[in-house]
Protein backbone atom coordinates (compact mmCIF):
# COMPACT_ATOMS: atom_id res chain seq x y z
CA UNK A 1 0.00 0.00 0.00
CA UNK A 2 0.92 3.24 -0.95
CA UNK A 3 -0.31 6.48 -0.36
CA UNK A 4 0.18 9.83 -2.68
CA UNK A 5 -0.83 12.96 -1.24
CA UNK A 6 -1.51 15.69 -3.62
CA UNK A 7 -0.95 19.35 -1.91
CA UNK A 8 -2.60 22.56 -3.27
CA UNK A 9 0.15 25.21 -2.65
CA UNK A 10 -0.60 28.15 -0.36
CA UNK A 11 -2.29 31.77 -1.14
CA UNK A 12 -0.19 33.68 -3.27
CA UNK A 13 0.67 37.15 -3.83
CA UNK A 14 -1.26 38.62 -6.36
CA UNK A 15 -2.75 42.20 -5.92
CA UNK A 16 -3.53 42.54 -9.41
CA UNK A 17 -5.44 39.63 -9.84
CA UNK A 18 -4.58 38.55 -13.04
CA UNK A 19 -4.49 34.90 -13.88
CA UNK A 20 -0.71 33.86 -13.45
CA UNK A 21 -0.82 30.18 -14.32
CA UNK A 22 3.15 29.36 -15.48
CA UNK A 23 4.28 32.82 -14.77
CA UNK A 24 7.62 33.05 -12.79
CA UNK A 25 7.83 35.00 -9.80
CA UNK A 26 4.31 34.60 -8.21
CA UNK A 27 5.78 33.38 -4.32
CA UNK A 28 3.25 33.68 -1.41
CA UNK A 29 1.47 35.81 1.00
CA UNK A 30 2.38 35.88 4.47
CA UNK A 31 -0.90 33.74 4.94
CA UNK A 32 0.03 31.74 2.50
CA UNK A 33 3.34 30.96 4.42
CA UNK A 34 1.12 30.25 7.46
CA UNK A 35 -0.30 27.56 5.73
CA UNK A 36 3.01 25.69 3.87
CA UNK A 37 4.11 25.98 7.46
CA UNK A 38 0.38 24.19 8.76
CA UNK A 39 1.29 21.76 6.12
CA UNK A 40 4.73 20.96 7.72
CA UNK A 41 3.15 20.39 10.92
CA UNK A 42 0.40 18.22 9.52
CA UNK A 43 2.80 15.81 7.68
CA UNK A 44 5.88 15.91 9.82
CA UNK A 45 3.70 15.13 13.25
CA UNK A 46 1.64 12.35 11.66
CA UNK A 47 1.70 8.63 12.14
CA UNK A 48 3.26 7.94 9.13
CA UNK A 49 5.80 10.80 7.60
CA UNK A 50 5.97 10.85 4.05
CA UNK A 51 9.44 9.10 2.58
CA UNK A 52 9.68 11.34 -0.88
CA UNK A 53 8.52 14.85 -1.82
CA UNK A 54 8.04 16.16 -5.16
CA UNK A 55 6.68 19.77 -6.26
CA UNK A 56 6.29 21.52 -9.51
CA UNK A 57 8.71 24.40 -10.88
CA UNK A 58 6.62 27.22 -9.96
CA UNK A 59 7.61 29.65 -6.51
CA UNK A 60 4.73 29.07 -4.96
CA UNK A 61 4.78 25.41 -4.55
CA UNK A 62 8.35 25.93 -3.69
CA UNK A 63 7.86 27.96 -1.02
CA UNK A 64 5.29 25.71 0.07
CA UNK A 65 6.85 22.74 0.31
CA UNK A 66 10.01 24.06 2.12
CA UNK A 67 8.92 24.19 5.25
CA UNK A 68 7.65 20.02 5.09
CA UNK A 69 11.18 19.31 3.49
CA UNK A 70 13.05 21.39 6.46
CA UNK A 71 10.88 19.39 9.10
CA UNK A 72 11.50 16.11 7.57
CA UNK A 73 15.32 16.80 6.52
CA UNK A 74 14.48 15.31 2.75
CA UNK A 75 15.43 16.87 -1.02
CA UNK A 76 12.38 17.85 -3.26
CA UNK A 77 12.09 16.06 -6.41
CA UNK A 78 11.04 18.76 -8.90
CA UNK A 79 8.06 17.67 -11.80
CA UNK A 80 7.31 19.30 -14.48
CA UNK A 81 4.85 17.18 -15.26
CA UNK A 82 2.61 18.82 -12.14
CA UNK A 83 3.34 22.18 -12.93
CA UNK A 84 0.13 24.19 -13.42
CA UNK A 85 -2.36 23.79 -16.76
CA UNK A 86 -1.54 25.85 -19.75
CA UNK A 87 -3.67 28.55 -20.30
CA UNK A 88 -3.91 31.03 -23.05
CA UNK A 89 -5.36 33.74 -21.08
CA UNK A 90 -2.22 33.76 -18.62
CA UNK A 91 -0.86 37.38 -17.57
CA UNK A 92 -4.76 38.97 -17.85
CA UNK A 93 -7.51 40.21 -15.70
CA UNK A 94 -10.13 37.57 -16.47
CA UNK A 95 -13.56 38.62 -15.67
CA UNK A 96 -16.73 38.73 -18.26
CA UNK A 97 -15.99 42.05 -19.90
CA UNK A 98 -12.40 40.80 -21.06
CA UNK A 99 -14.04 37.29 -21.96
CA UNK A 100 -16.23 38.93 -24.58
CA UNK A 101 -14.18 40.88 -26.25
CA UNK A 102 -14.00 39.44 -30.03
CA UNK A 103 -10.29 38.08 -29.75
CA UNK A 104 -11.15 35.97 -26.42
CA UNK A 105 -14.57 34.44 -27.37
CA UNK A 106 -12.57 33.04 -30.41
CA UNK A 107 -10.68 30.98 -27.78
CA UNK A 108 -13.98 29.73 -26.17
CA UNK A 109 -15.60 27.55 -28.52
CA UNK A 110 -15.14 24.23 -27.05
CA UNK A 111 -15.40 24.02 -23.53
CA UNK A 112 -15.30 20.54 -23.84
CA UNK A 113 -11.16 20.13 -24.19
CA UNK A 114 -11.12 23.56 -23.29
CA UNK A 115 -9.97 25.74 -26.30
CA UNK A 116 -8.72 28.41 -23.88
CA UNK A 117 -5.81 25.94 -22.19
CA UNK A 118 -4.14 22.27 -22.01
CA UNK A 119 -6.37 19.61 -22.76
CA UNK A 120 -7.84 18.31 -19.05
CA UNK A 121 -6.99 14.81 -20.90
CA UNK A 122 -3.21 15.44 -21.01
CA UNK A 123 -3.29 17.40 -17.96
CA UNK A 124 -4.61 13.77 -16.26
CA UNK A 125 -1.97 12.11 -18.22
CA UNK A 126 1.01 13.33 -16.91
CA UNK A 127 -0.24 13.87 -13.50
CA UNK A 128 -0.99 10.06 -13.50
CA UNK A 129 2.53 9.81 -14.77
CA UNK A 130 4.30 11.66 -11.70
CA UNK A 131 2.05 10.00 -9.21
CA UNK A 132 3.20 6.57 -11.04
CA UNK A 133 7.43 7.78 -10.56
CA UNK A 134 6.87 9.15 -7.17
CA UNK A 135 5.15 5.69 -6.17
CA UNK A 136 8.38 3.82 -7.92
CA UNK A 137 10.19 5.66 -5.94
CA UNK A 138 8.54 4.81 -2.48
CA UNK A 139 8.52 1.07 -3.26
CA UNK A 140 12.21 1.58 -2.34
CA UNK A 141 10.66 2.44 1.36
CA UNK A 142 8.83 -0.48 2.35
CA UNK A 143 5.09 -1.33 3.00
CA UNK A 144 2.70 1.82 3.39
CA UNK A 145 5.40 4.38 2.21
CA UNK A 146 3.71 8.07 1.34
CA UNK A 147 4.54 10.61 -0.59
CA UNK A 148 3.61 14.50 -1.23
CA UNK A 149 3.36 16.19 -4.52
CA UNK A 150 2.58 19.93 -4.11
CA UNK A 151 0.97 20.89 -7.34
CA UNK A 152 -2.20 23.49 -8.42
CA UNK A 153 -5.97 23.46 -8.14
CA UNK A 154 -6.89 22.14 -11.93
CA UNK A 155 -4.40 19.54 -12.23
CA UNK A 156 -5.40 18.08 -8.57
CA UNK A 157 -9.24 18.31 -9.48
CA UNK A 158 -8.47 16.71 -13.07
CA UNK A 159 -6.58 14.13 -11.02
CA UNK A 160 -9.62 12.97 -8.40
CA UNK A 161 -12.38 13.41 -11.12
CA UNK A 162 -10.18 11.16 -13.55
CA UNK A 163 -9.75 8.53 -10.19
CA UNK A 164 -13.46 9.23 -9.11
CA UNK A 165 -14.82 8.10 -13.00
CA UNK A 166 -15.97 11.52 -12.83
CA UNK A 167 -16.52 14.17 -15.86
CA UNK A 168 -13.59 16.23 -16.55
CA UNK A 169 -15.63 19.20 -17.83
CA UNK A 170 -16.92 21.55 -14.72
CA UNK A 171 -17.62 24.47 -13.38
CA UNK A 172 -14.46 25.64 -11.83
CA UNK A 173 -16.79 27.62 -8.95
CA UNK A 174 -17.22 23.49 -7.86
CA UNK A 175 -13.60 22.76 -7.25
CA UNK A 176 -13.26 21.04 -4.12
CA UNK A 177 -9.68 21.82 -3.73
CA UNK A 178 -9.20 24.33 -1.30
CA UNK A 179 -5.16 26.71 -0.83
CA UNK A 180 -3.06 24.22 0.89
CA UNK A 181 -5.67 21.70 1.15
CA UNK A 182 -4.76 17.54 0.38
CA UNK A 183 -6.36 15.09 -1.78
CA UNK A 184 -4.53 11.93 -0.77
CA UNK A 185 -4.60 8.57 -3.30
CA UNK A 186 -4.04 5.04 -1.70
CA UNK A 187 -2.66 2.26 -4.01
CA UNK A 188 -2.50 -1.23 -3.78
CA UNK A 189 0.32 -2.52 -6.09
CA UNK A 190 -0.79 0.12 -8.90
CA UNK A 191 -4.36 -0.35 -8.13
CA UNK A 192 -6.24 2.77 -6.66
CA UNK A 193 -8.35 1.89 -3.68
CA UNK A 194 -9.47 5.22 -2.20
CA UNK A 195 -9.76 8.59 -2.79
CA UNK A 196 -9.69 11.43 0.59
CA UNK A 197 -9.80 14.84 0.39
CA UNK A 198 -9.05 17.10 3.48
CA UNK A 199 -8.85 20.81 3.82
CA UNK A 200 -6.74 21.57 6.87
CA UNK A 201 -6.52 25.51 6.32
CA UNK A 202 -10.11 25.61 6.12
CA UNK A 203 -9.98 28.88 8.91
CA UNK A 204 -7.24 30.72 6.92
CA UNK A 205 -8.76 30.40 3.13
CA UNK A 206 -9.69 34.48 1.38
CA UNK A 207 -13.01 35.56 1.67
CA UNK A 208 -13.32 35.55 -2.10
CA UNK A 209 -11.82 33.46 -5.12
CA UNK A 210 -7.88 33.41 -5.96
CA UNK A 211 -7.26 34.99 -9.39
CA UNK A 212 -4.79 33.16 -11.25
CA UNK A 213 -4.92 29.71 -8.76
Amino acid sequence: MTTIHLVRHGEVDNPEGILYGRLPHFGLTDRGHEMAERVAKHFSTATTAPAALVASPLLRTQQTIAPLAKALDLPVFTDDRVIEAANSFEGQKVNARRLAEPKNLLRLYNPLTPSWGEPYRQIVLRMRAAMASLRAKLAQHGPEAEGVIVSHQLPIWMTRLAAEERPLVHDPRRRECDLASITSFTFASSTLVSVSYESICADLQPGTAVAGA
